[in-house]
Parts: structure tokens; sequence; C-alpha cells
């Protein structure tokens, strides 16, 4: 990958009608414009639609524009200037804008994910609104709007305005469209009928490109339209909802807005108001500005822009101004979208008008630094959720009430199960019952490593920081690890187990007949997590997983990877779970041999196929030293959970040198030695975080199976209390958690205090029960079950334990 290439041409010339069979010869021996590393003019080019037919004629070019397509959009965003442009953009300028109000999906703290340092922008910190002197709003508003009409009334048109093209649904219908002029809401309002219509958020071309539903077509292809149950559609929906939010702010408070992306749940926009600051007080008054803009259907309009045209439009926004520049090359065109008052630098796509979004509310604000950096301009950040029906919204508003009630945090203290106390921030102190789930999660992990011949390990926590050199963390990581100075030497308490497990791999020779070996390690890991990222079990600093490598040959990867796949599934069919799963594959720029990659991805691929379970595809989202595949698990309330893992690596067996005898000779008669391929793989991933999902998802109202109170007996006299003693013991002594109640509290208080501490079973003592050795029992939902013989009732409790029964 690293040989030389053939002379880059002078130019590409975008307007020219040879370009496809330029870019098609200059990309044959590259992966990108300049190379092997992208650059911003790659990203340029994300735009661009290869007319179907002329795929075959330039197989190249359609390679590398799928690829770069595939590609997400914050990685795309921070691809550098390449030092040499190749790109020549006479005539009209069809390269995509960057994300200037961040269109790609981020969490809620806005810290993106899964990029390399080596790819994120250093700037210094400094306060962009600093000495900034800005007119009054409205007449920024003014300007704003002005220069808008003149720029949109000077967009060029393309060379093939007005050419006829076919769009096709899957069904097979068909629609004759005119480039320049047809407009997907047109065909759709030809295709549908005029209720349906409403459930289009937004068009995707050829199932790679999604477009906008009020933006006319330039090529002809597949046409499908998304609802907003689609994932990415869901996107879209948040992000135009973003503007909503954002032209309402403005309305509302004036200011200068920075950037107002979707989230994972919903949306925010970040607005700098100087000295002023946004309270709950203003929700009302941001909830009826959006519903205003909603009912006025504004519509989503689209241009694109020079460079300077976009630093004058927004030259009253300094942070505006700063992204332009730094992230638009001087010579690329950018989109710039409006709807109503708002314009706003963006790459879209969005919904067709305002009104398709019929219920918006805010739900929480809180300050920000501008780029998430302390010491830049203190900003208001306003999160909202919005959707296609006032319905959804009622039964959002549904879920968040019993998200409030299931809060794991709220549970643990109620139930004292575990705290977190500042003298350890992010590490869980697990007090007595939280520890007995804790224990029974684990053992549920350790049968199943028994049945499937996993080797429980010990491995040290702590480690000089010569292994993490070797493995790379030191270089990927360091930031994230806990270090320690000891007699001079530098050690880290370690994050992670598999260099650990690389070296009792390697801890003498190995032959193919002991592969796969499979190593479990439940050992206590640290990270080092920055204190405003710390939430209760889900993101904490001291943590243990459920975590194994398997060490194989590539001939076994298939087998392995169908045994975890089993693992998986047989465990969360326990707790009732849905999940999806998807294949990531080879990105651009990977470890090892091509072929290789090939055969690890098949083996994958043929492992979900005969799994049985549905799969999505993510191509080129593997990691650089393997395949993997995703698993997100769902619970009760519809929310998302990243637990589980499997995922290949070839990275690690060629760091620490790791082989085994192949049991094979060469042309000369010696023995060939071979590398093992390992596997990464968890199911509950963090423990912690697995008991926070499983906590809300049954509302401390916990499986009989798993229950830390799994009975409490409850004599209706003192006068039996020895006997209710004497069913405690015997019901413990067959390793339950029972407790007895001998307090002088009333028999109804007593049962009733039972219930709302969660014990599934109140087991009642009366003359009768002393006398046929039985116990009267009832539930915690009051269900009375009757008499039964403290002989019969284990029996019982041993089927719901085996079976791991859910409902008790």
């Amino acid at each position: 990958m690293g040989g030389r290439h053939p002379q880059c041409p002078v130019m590409l010339d975008l307007s020219s009608p040879s370009f496809y069979a330029d870019l098609d010869a200059h990309i044959a021996t590259r992966s990108y414009l300049h190379g092997f590393v992208p650059t911003s003019e790659d990203a340029q080019l994300v735009s661009l639609n290869l007319p179907e037919e002329h795929r075959e004629t330039f197989p190249n070019a359609s390679r590398y524009l799928s690829h770069v397509a595939s590609k997400p959009r914050h990685e795309r965003q921070s691809w550098p200037a390449p030092a040499t442009p190749l790109l020549k953009k006479s005539g009209i300028k069809v390269a995509a804008a960057p994300e200037l109000c961040d269109g790609a999906t981020v969490s809620a703290n806005e810290k993106p994910v899964d990029v390399p340092e080596s790819m994120k922008k250093k700037e210094k910190s400094h306060q962009v609104a600093s000495g900034f002197q800005a007119p009054g709003f409205d007449e920024y508003a003014q300007h704003r709007q002005t220069l808008w009409e003149q720029l949109k009334a000077k967009q060029p048109k393309l060379p093939n305005h007005g050419d006829k093209v076919e769009l096709r649904n899957a069904e097979g219908k068909t629609f004759l469209a005119e480039v320049g002029v047809t407009r997907p809401i047109d065909i759709a309002k030809e295709w549908f009928d005029k209720k349906k219509l409403g459930d289009f958020v937004v068009a995707k071309i050829d199932g790679e490109r999604l477009w906008d539903m009020g933006r006319p077509v330039e090529s002809g292809g597949a046409l499908e339209f998304l609802e907003f149950d689609n994932p990415e559609a869901q996107e879209v929906f948040w992000h135009s909802s973003s503007h909503i939010l954002g032209e309402a702010m403005e309305r509302l408070f004036g200011g200068n807005l920075t950037k107002g992306p979707p989230t994972e749940s919903g949306f925010f926009y970040d607005i700098f108001l100087g000295s002023k600051s946004v309270s709950e007080e203003n929700y009302n008054a941001i909830n009826e500005a959006m519903k205003k803009i909603t009912e006025e259907k504004q519509p989503f309009e689209r241009i694109l822009v020079s460079k300077q045209d976009g630093l004058e439009l927004f030259k009253h926004n300094p942070f505006k101004i700063e992204i332009i520049t730094n992230k638009v090359p001087d010579d690329a065109y950018m989109s710039v979208y409006k709807c109503g008052t708002l314009i706003d630098p963006c790459r879209g796509p969005h919904i067709n008008n305002t009104s398709l979004v019929k219920a918006a509310v805010v739900t929480k604000n809180s300050s920000a630094y501008w780029e998430g950096r302390a010491g830049q301009d203190s900003l208001q950040r306003v999160y909202a959720i919005s959707f296609p029906s006032k319905e959804r919204m009622k039964e959002w508003e549904h879920l968040q009430e019993e998200a409030k009630k299931r809060d794991h945090r709220a549970i643990g203290l109620q139930q004292e199960l575990f705290f977190f106390k500042e003298l350890s921030p992010g590490s869980c102190f697990w007090l007595p019952h939280g520890a007995r789930i804790y224990s029974k999660l684990i053992d549920l992990i350790k049968r199943e490593y028994w049945k499937r011949g996993f080797d429980e390990v010990v491995t040290p926590n702590m480690y000089s920081m010569k292994l993490w050199e070797i493995s790379g963390h030191a270089t990927k990581y360091r930031e994230n690890m806990f270090l320690l100075n000891i007699e001079n030497q530098e050690f880290a308490l370690k994050p992670m187990n598999c260099p650990g497990h690389c070296l009792m791999f390697d801890v003498r020779p190995r032959s193919y007949r002991e592969l796969p070996i499979r190593f479990a390690d439940f050992g206590v890991l640290h990270r080092n997590e920055i204190s405003g990222a710390l939430h209760g079990l889900t993101r904490v600093r001291r943590f243990q997983q459920d975590d194994a490598h398997i060490f194989c040959t590539p001939e076994q990867i298939k087998q392995e990877i169908q045994g975890a796949l089993d693992f998986l599934n047989s465990v969360y069919s326990v707790f009732k779970f849905t999940y999806d799963v998807s294949l990531s594959t080879r990105p651009e720029q990977f470890l090892g041999d091509i072929e290789v990659w090939d055969a690890a991805e098949k083996a994958l691929a043929e492992a979900l196929d005969e799994s049985g379970l549905k799969w999505g595809l993510n191509p080129g989202d593997g990691a650089f030293y393997g395949p993997k595949i995703d698993i997100t698990l769902m619970d009760a309330l519809k929310r998302k959970h990243q637990c589980g893992t499997i995922q290949l690596d070839f990275q690690l067996p060629i760091r620490f040198q790791l082989q085994y005898q192949s049991g094979e000779v060469d042309s000369e008669g010696r023995p060939v030695v071979k590398r093992p391929v390992m596997i990464h793989r968890a199911v509950l991933g963090s423990v912690e975080r697995f008991i926070s999902v499983l906590t809300e998802q049954c509302a401390g109202k916990w499986p009989f199976w798993l229950s830390p109170r799994q009975a409490i007996v409850v004599p209706i006299a003192a006068n039996f209390n020895d006997y209710a003693q004497q069913v405690e013991s015997k019901l413990r002594a067959a390793g339950y958690y029972v407790d007895s109640d001998l307090s002088s509290k009333s028999f109804n208080k007593k049962v009733r205090e039972g219930q709302l501490a969660q014990y599934n079973f109140i087991l009642v003592i009366g003359e009768a029960e002393a006398s046929s050795a039985s116990v009267n029992v009832r539930t915690r939902d009051n269900q009375v079950h009757g008499a039964k013989k403290v002989d019969d009732l284990l029996v019982e409790w041993h089927n719901l334990v085996v079976n791991h029964v859910n409902e008790l």
C-alpha cells in the first residue's frame, strides 16, 4: 500500500464531459484522490451520483464514490485539505458542503465516536466572539435574507437541465423526470395517495444517497421514500427539527446560532447569547415558537454558494465564519438551507417543509463550550425532540415517565443495592443485596463457559507501559488510562484484558491441536473517563466484563463465530431482550492481507446466515485490525444499548508475534508456523452497565432466579417465631435469599413492607402451617398461592431457577 503511484493529472475538471473517465483512470491505483489518505477533496465528491448506465464502464469511479459515501459524516468532516488541489470546479460546482450544522448524529454531550486523534483538527483555544462587534439581530437577519435572494436568483442550471431521466421504485412503478425540475415529492404525489405523503421524510436514490424531498433530481435510478421509523430518516427528521428550533431561538433571543445536530434521542442547538442564559422559564415560549413555525409550513430551500459568498452571507456570525473559514476549501462551493427566517450553512438533506413536524418539545437545557473546549465561548444549549404525530409524542412522554420510575440509580438506593461516593468517583460500592445480583450474573456466564469450552483465567491489574507500547494502546488509548509511577517506571491499571491474554498464549509453544484456545477473564478494569461523562452504572471508571478471547486458526473462524452468536442468543433470551445485529467489513485503511479479510468476512456472513438472525451490513465500517459484528440491544422502553461484542483481530497476534505449529512442513522439510486469529467477545459487556439496563428493564422487580430478596417469612404472631426461623434456615441452607420479619409490627404491615421491598414471595406462618411443615404462599403482587409443604416449595423454586423464569 505504500508504493509509488502514477503521476496525477494536473486537474480533474468536474464540468468536463470526460470527468468520470478521468476519475476512473486516476482512481484505479489509489484509494482516494491523493493516494491512500482521504482529504477534503474526497468529501467534496460525496454528492456525485454516477449514472447507473456508466457504472460498468467506470468501475473504479463507481467503487470509489460508493466507498466515500459510506464513510460516517463526522469522519468525512475531519479529512484535511490536500497540499495541492486536484479538482477544478469551473462551471457548475457540485461539491458538497461540509456538515456546517453538524448533520451527523452525535451523542448528547457532542463527543464524536471513533474519530482517530490523528484526524482531528487541532485548533488553539480562543474565544470566537471576543471583541466581535455584531449589529442588532434584525439588521443581521435582513442582510442574510437580502443576500440569500440575490444568490438564489443567480443559481446556475445543471448542464443536463431539462433532460429526461427515469426513476423507479421496488414495486416496478416508473416516472420520467426532468433534471433540475422534478422533485421527489412530485413523484410521490403521482405514486401515492395524499394521506401517505405525510409519512415520507426523505428520498433515497439508488440505495445510497439521501435526497431532499423538495430538491430537483439530477439523475435517474432506483427511488425509495423513507419514513420516520427508518434510522436514516429519523436522523434527517431530527436534523430538520433542529433548524426549526434554531429559528425559534433566533426569533426569541436573537444571538448567534452555532451548531445544531441530531442526537441519538432528538436534537439540540447551541446559541451564543453573551451574558444571557436560557432557563426552564423559556421552555413554553420556545415550544410555542416551534409550533408556530411548523404551522407555517415553511419549505426547506437549498442553494449552492461559494466560500466567499458564504462568508459574506454569515459575516455577522463569528461562529459560522470560523466554521466556513476552517472547513470549506477556498475554491469549493457549500450548500446553504433556508426555512422561514432561518438561513444556515448545512449539508442536509431535509424534510419537504416544517408541517411534517406535528409535535416538538424542549426537553432540557445546559451550558456548553464552543467546540467542546474549556476556555472557549460559553454557549446555551437547548435540547428538544420532535415527532411526525401527536400520538408518537404521547407515547414518548409515557416512556419518559416510565424511565424516571425505572431509573437504576434511584432503584439502587431504594433497594440498597449500590451507591457512589465522591471519594471514589465512577467506582460503584456494591452493597450485599447488589452483590448478590452481580454474582448471579457472573455465575450464569460461568455455567455457559463450562458448557462451551472456555477456561477462566486471572490476570494482573497493573502492567508496565512497555506492554501497552507493544499492544499499541500506549499511543491510542493513553489518555483513558490510569498511570502510575513506581520506582521511576511507568505503569498503568489495565483498561482491557486482551494484551494479558496474548502473554498467556505465548507462555509456551502452541500446536494447532490445541486450537481453539478460549480464555475467559472477569478481571477488574479501569478507564479514566472524564468526570462529566460519569453516569450511574452506565459510565464508570471501575468495572468488570464477561471478557473472553479466542485464539483460533483462520479455518476455525466460522465455527467460533457461530458459537459466539449462539452464546449471545442463549443469554439474551433469558432476559427476553431483542437485539439487532450487523456485520462491519474491511475499511479502506486496514491491516493484513485482503485474502485473509475476504475469507474472514465470508465466514462471518455465513455464520450469521446460518444463525437464523436477521442482520445488516455496514460496508467499510470495520476496525482497521479486523471485521466485527455489532450487537445493539433493545430494552422494554425501546432504548438501544451496546453491550455485547464479537470482533476479529489480526493486529494483536502480529504485535505480540503469536504463532503455533501448523503441523505442515515446507519444501525443505522444516515445520511451518502460522499466526492465530484472535476473537474478542463479550455478551454482558460491562457487568455494571448490563445491571443498569436490567434494573430499568424489570423496574426493580427482579425475577426469582436473580432476585436479591427471594422470600420473607412472616409469622402471624410472636409464638410462631421459632417455626419461622426454622423455615428460614431450611430455605437458606438450600441456597435461597430468605429473611424473617420477627418484629412487633402488625401482620398486615409486615406483608405490605415485604411486597414493597420486592420480595418475590411472602411466606405466611400460622398454627396450621406450623403443625403441617408448610407455609402459606403469596407473591409481591398479592397473588395468593395457598398452603404448600416446604419441601414441595423447594422443588418449585428449583424449577424457577433452573429455567430462569422471569415472571416471578
